[in-house]
């Protein structure tokens, strides 16, 4: 009897392992699909993340998505956080905030920045995340800059500067 208990037991948990396994599965390919969703429009992968519950409707949960990127194209990633919609640029601050630039220059702080995504073409997106990262490079760098304007001006300078 004890023989067949334990028999019964481990046929459990062989299903248990299984069906964990097929959940995961099934998990990882809507993930997936939600990736190429994402890179094709932004916002319908987004969506359909959350409609599966695969991501959290706040702008800390996306933001950590899109921070971590794996299998994003960066420049949807930039269309996204360059979006004027309120919530949109909630996620680009929380975006923002996952960057660390204390005791960086200005130089390698934007390069850490730039690196986790491509930036838009259009010149309010680029306003809008530039203004973004002035206010967490002085908020990590205090004293740095007189103010998030001196900062913006100097980035805008540098890349209106022409190249020799």
């Amino acid at each position: 009897r004890l023989k067949d208990e334990i028999a019964e037991v481990t046929s459990e948990i062989e299903n248990l392992g299984s069906t964990e396994e097929r959940k995961n599965m099934q998990r990882n390919k809507q993930v997936a699909m939600g990736r190429k969703k994402f890179n094709m429009d932004p916002k319908k992968g987004i969506q359909f993340l959350i409609e599966n519950d695969l991501l959290k409707n706040t702008s800390d949960n996306i933001a950590q998505f899109l921070y971590k990127g794996e299998g994003l194209n960066k420049t949807a990633i930039g269309d996204y956080l360059g979006e004027r919609d309120e919530f949109n640029i909630q996620v680009l601050h929380a975006f923002v905030e996952l960057h660390e630039f204390t005791d960086l220059n200005l130089v390698q702080a934007l390069r850490q920045f730039l690196w986790s995504f491509r930036l838009p073409g259009e010149a309010q997106k680029i306003d809008r995340m530039m203004e973004a990262f002035a206010q967490r490079y002085c908020q990590c760098n205090p004293g740095v800059f007189q103010s998030t304007g001196t900062l913006v001006v100097s980035y805008s300078a540098t890349i209106l500067q022409p190249s020799c």
